[in-house]
């Protein structure tokens, strides 16, 4: 209750009393909301929603899990490998009717698990529509990256529709460059200096399609991704003190990508409907990382293949105006297999779990239901049971089942039109990452080789949530939201020992533990105040976690959690001039990792992306930005806290510490809408 006593100070401090209409938890935004900022596309104006962030979901197997925070016509993408933003960058805002935003939960509305959700309304039918658009990004230290794009979607004869896209391009990993290095050495011995000569390139592309047709009464449409990527790192460290050497690093990842999905949808009257999707997808990475220090040379080198199979039908039933329920079942199919190769001078060294095939299969049934009982209060609940088979042959054989029920429930109160209240209790189930099972390694940092671990369960959690939203003016909100998680099953980090007594780093499950969040969203338009066409808007979240490390007893931090994050960002439209001009602020982050034998903490300094664009008309629009204009002198710093053996057995550490600056640059675009 102390949200709610607190936005509702906030909302009588900028607004005056006055008898609000009948409260509802769907608010429509026509395209005539966004017009001072003339929007290209439905990820521009999804980012101008008030009181709402994009969630693209998570990169986790199955379906179910994975769904983020908006829907297209109801219907979540029948894709994982699309991102969820690229997805709503290709639709054109000339095709946008609407944008329904939904909080806590409406009869009929699948929220996937959110308590607020985004639904894109498509105009139906029209002309072909498309997208021509070529960009550069130049880098101060002389790399450039041109890019392209060309997408187009129309319809045909018989109430069918077809999309298509191509991109292509590449980009730099903003958080390497020159820099300099130090190594502090528990001994007393002098102390190491270096310069760092480094920086990271990707180069992906793109080609998606889909076509969408009636068929036996209902409606089909099938997608279809594939996308490769290459992305390097190379490394040359001169040290400059003691006395002097060069040690060389490189690093090569290349990974293909391939997805067919599938969705088929059909009404049984006004209040039946059935929706069947089929989804299956590949990929292929490989990663080669070597290292040349002091004489000696390092290789490691990955191969694998996974695959996944999703199939998943829903009923869906409503029972007059208050009431709608969900029934359904899952499943998924997924497949690794994994080679690696680990030499030190050319002699293969023992790696735990290098060779693995791994096998999950997995199932899920659910039943939903939403009740709205009147017209202020909403009740949505959920209630899953996943099975899920594992079995692993090679370097690791075992084999084992697992089983939970994830009940949800979520309860909103609309007391009045501009103030909602949110309660959400579920269990939580996190589903296992591949990238877990096997070995991976970074050989440019100290932190080494780490071994996979096939024989993890996955992490659970008890959250509770309550959020207050108070809508303050026209197109203005603040969101405070609380959430606790009670955890168990925590995937960490933990040691293992290979067959020749060495000890690796691993993923491994460590117990208990609790995660606490407090995040202020918040959307302010400045119209009212008479500044026409300024807008800031952003979201803040502070966390508190804690968990006891395996090596020490001692309570700590959850490896890689974020104490703080927070991004703003402030625009400015001026329509007689065409022009929309902004800033967006990406607030700096910290996070520790516990290893058995060292604790890495990262952080990254915040930084601003100054923008412009101007839109003459005819769907002509050139855009210029500035990223990390404000790139200080160290943009990343690494440290290392190197213990000679467990960090348990005492003794002082060595401290390696690595920073980083990344050059300024600008992104320049030129865009062409056609329809």
């Amino acid at each position: 209750m102390l949200l709610f006593v607190l936005a509702q100070a906030v909302a009588a401090a900028v607004a005056p009393a006055q008898a609000p209409p009948e409260a509802t938890e769907v608010t429509s935004y026509p395209p005539a909301f966004f017009a001072a900022q003339n929007p290209n596309s439905a990820d521009d104006m999804v980012g101008r929603l008030p009181g709402f962030s994009l969630d693209t979901g998570d990169n986790v197997r199955g379906f179910e899990g994975a769904a983020g925070n908006v829907l297209i016509d109801g219907q979540r993408p029948a894709s994982k490998s699309d991102n969820l933003e690229t997805i709503l960058s290709r639709i054109p805002a000339s095709k946008v009717e609407r944008i329904d935003v939904i909080r806590g939960g409406a009869p009929g509305v699948d929220m996937q698990g959110k308590t607020v959700i985004a639904n894109v309304v498509l105009k139906k039918g029209g002309a072909i529509r498309g997208v021509l658009a070529v960009s550069g990004y130049h880098i101060g230290d002389g790399r450039s990256f041109p890019g392209v794009r060309a997408e187009a979607s129309g319809s045909l004869p018989g109430d069918r529709a077809w999309e298509v896209a191509l991109r292509g391009g590449g980009g730099p990993d903003d958080g390497v460059g020159p820099g300099v290095s130090s190594v502090r050495f528990a001994s007393g011995q002098p102390t190491q200096q270096i310069r760092l000569a480094t920086h990271g390139d990707d180069l992906d592309g793109a080609a998606t399609g889909a076509f969408e047709t009636p068929l036996f009464g209902g409606r089909l449409r099938i997608n279809g991704l594939y996308a490769p990527e290459k992305f390097k790192e190379p490394e040359t460290d001169t040290v400059i003190a003691p006395t002097a050497d060069v040690q060389t690093f490189n690093f090569l990842q290349k990974t293909h990508d391939t997805e067919l999905g599938g969705r088929f949808s059909r009404n049984f009257g006004p209040d039946t409907s059935l929706e069947l999707v089929g989804l299956h997808s590949t990929r292929h990475r490989t990663v080669d990382s070597t290292s040349l220090v002091d004489g000696s040379a390092s290789d490691f080198f990955n191969d694998r293949n996974s695959s996944e199979t999703i199939a998943r039908v829903v009923l869906k039933r409503r029972l007059g105006q208050k009431i709608s329920l969900e029934a359904g079942a899952e499943t998924a199919d997924n497949r690794l297999d994994s080679r690696t190769r680990f030499t030190v001078d050319a002699v293969s060294q023992d790696l735990p779990a290098a060779n693995v095939r791994v096998q999950e299969k997995r199932s899920e049934v659910f039943v939903k239901g939403t009740w709205r009982p009147t017209a202020t209060w909403t009740v949505d609940g959920a209630l899953r049971y996943e099975t899920s088979d594992i079995s692993s042959a090679g370097d690791v054989v075992l084999a084992k089942t697992l089983q939970f029920a994830k009940p949800r429930l979520t309860v909103s109160w609309t007391p009045v039109a501009e103030t909602q209240l949110r309660v959400r209790l579920e269990r939580v189930v996190g589903q296992l990452d591949f990238n877990d099972f096997v070995a991976s390694s970074n050989l440019t940092n100290g932190v080494g080789i780490t071994a996979g671990n096939p024989d993890l369960n996955p992490e659970q959690a008890w959250v509770s949530e309550v959020a207050v939203e108070q809508q303050l003016w026209k197109g203005a909100s603040l969101v405070l939201t609380g959430r606790h998680s009670k955890l168990t099953d925590v995937v960490d980090r933990g040691p293992v020992f290979a067959a020749d007594g060495t000890v690796f780093d691993r993923p491994t499950n460590i117990g208990a533990g609790t995660k606490d969040e407090l995040i202020v969203d918040f959307t302010l338009p400045f119209d009212r105040l008479g500044w026409k066409g300024a807008l800031l808007k952003g979201e803040v979240l502070k966390r508190w976690s804690s968990v006891t490390d395996p090596t020490t007893g001692q309570q700590r931090e959850i490896s890689f959690l974020h104490p703080t994050d927070w991004n703003a960002s402030f625009s400015q439209d001026l329509p007689n001039q065409h022009l929309n001009l902004g800033v967006d602020l990406f607030g700096g982050f910290r996070q520790d990792a516990y290893r058995f034998n060292l604790i890495e903490t990262l952080k990254i300094q915040t930084f601003m992306r100054p923008y412009g664009e101007w839109k003459p008309g005819k769907g002509w629009s050139f855009r210029v930005e500035l990223p990390l204009i404000n790139s200080p002198k160290t943009r990343l710093r690494d440290t290392l806290d190197i213990f000679p053996g467990p960090r348990s057995a005492g003794g002082r550490p060595d401290i390696q510490d690595r920073a980083f600056h990344f050059p300024n640059g600008w992104y320049l675009r030129l865009r062409k809408d056609f329809g």
